[in-house]
Formats: structure tokens, C-alpha cells, sequence
């Protein structure tokens, strides 16, 4: 597909996971009872988080995160929703806990197919979709004082990279763009969707651990 066409698919698909991610992110300040600046942060760590990471290991400096002004303005406007609209959003946990499956599609793909585009193979282009769409998340978890949710048996990473690998690969044959971003895309969130719904957990160490 065109570059320019190209370009502008990741930039869209980018936005409106910041924005999802950002919710979520805000989300957890507010119940922490933590501050105005405190969901904002939270809210910017876990939408751009992952992505700046990306930008960083592939090269692609600034991070979109500093280059693109509407990178910005999109987790600050989640942040302001969610903190003052906190009441409703939170009696809608289960649609809140969709929102971030849908984002992490999202990054899965855009994070892959960005690595591709500048040059990575399918393997690590693959691991950095992956990085991608939990990073922001484990950062939030770090600052907010918890343990990364993808180290307590959610199944979370692995849906990601299933998703981004999708994506890679396809890449690789003639079909639209849109086309492939959807594969990867649907691909990560049934999976996520799946685990979700039927309680799957990845192997936790069973007794005592001998320390």
C-alpha cells in the first residue's frame, strides 16, 4: 500500500488505543484516591508508555509521542474524562475491562507492523507489537504501587503477541493493509476476549516456594 496511506492507518489506530489505554490507566489513580495529576500520569504512562518504548528501540526518534502534538492531547483528554466522569465509568467495569482488550489489539499490530516498517524481522517486530501493548500498563503498575498484572497469571502478553505475529506475517503477503491489521487485530482480541470469559490463567508455582 501506499506510504502515505500506510502511515496514516497506523497514526488512527495508535490514537484510539492511547485513548482506550489512557481510561483505563486514569481509572486506577482514581481508585487509589490519588490526585487530578496523579489519573493524568497514569493515564499518559499507560497510553504512550508502550509505544515510546517501541520508538525507542527501533530508532524512530522522537518517540510519536513527542513529535505529534495529538499524541499528547489524547491521553490528557481521557485523563480529564475519566477523573471527572469516574463515577459512571466505574459502574461499567466489565465494558472498561473490553476497552482495554480492544486497546491492546490495537497497539499489538500497530506496534508490529511499525517495527517492520523500519526494518525488523518478523520475529523481533513481533516481541516489540508485544512490548507495545503491555508496556504502558506495566509502567502504570510501577508507578501506582502494584505488581504488572501480566505477572499474576493473566493472560495478557500472550494474546498480544499472537495477535501482532498475525500481523507480521500477513504483512509479508499482497493483502491490504486494512486487511492485515484486522487479522492481527481480531486475532488478539478474541484471544484476550477468551481468556476473559472462560477464566484462563497462565502456570503459577503451586506450594511453598523454597527460599
Amino acid at each position: 500500500m501506499p506510504e502515505t496511506e500506510f502511515v496514516t492507518t497506523l497514526v488512527v489506530y495508535d490514537l484510539v488505543g492511547i485513548f482506550v489505554f489512557a481510561v483505563s490507566g486514569a481509572l486506577v489513580a482514581v481508585r487509589k484516591n490519588l490526585d487530578l495529576f496523579a489519573a493524568l500520569v497514569l493515564g499518559g504512562v499507560t497510553g504512550l508508555g508502550g509505544g515510546f518504548i517501541r520508538d525507542v528501540l527501533i530508532g524512530a526518534t522522537p518517540p510519536a509521542a513527542l513529535a505529534d502534538w495529538r499524541y499528547l492531547i489524547v491521553p490528557v483528554a481521557a485523563g480529564l474524562l475519566t477523573f471527572f466522569l469516574h463515577a459512571p465509568l466505574g459502574r461499567l467495569e466489565r465494558f472498561i475491562t473490553v476497552f482495554d482488550a480492544f486497546g491492546l489489539a490495537l497497539f499489538c499490530v500497530t506496534g508490529a507492523l511499525k517495527a517492520v516498517g523500519y526494518g525488523l524481522e518478523p520475529v523481533p517486530a513481533a516481541l516489540l507489537g508485544m512490548v507495545t501493548g503491555i508496556g504502558g500498563g506495566m509502567i502504570r503498575d510501577v508507578l501506582a504501587g502494584s505488581v504488572p498484572v501480566i505477572f499474576e497469571g493473566v493472560v495478557y502478553a500472550t494474546p498480544a503477541l499472537a495477535g501482532a505475529t498475525v500481523a507480521v506475517l500477513l504483512n509479508e503477503t499482497d493483502l491490504p493493509m486494512w486487511v492485515v491489521a484486522a487479522a492481527g487485530f481480531a486475532t488478539c482480541l478474541s484471544f484476550r476476549l477468551l481468556a476473559m470469559v472462560r477464566g484462563w490463567r497462565a502456570p503459577m508455582p503451586k506450594g511453598p516456594a523454597n527460599v
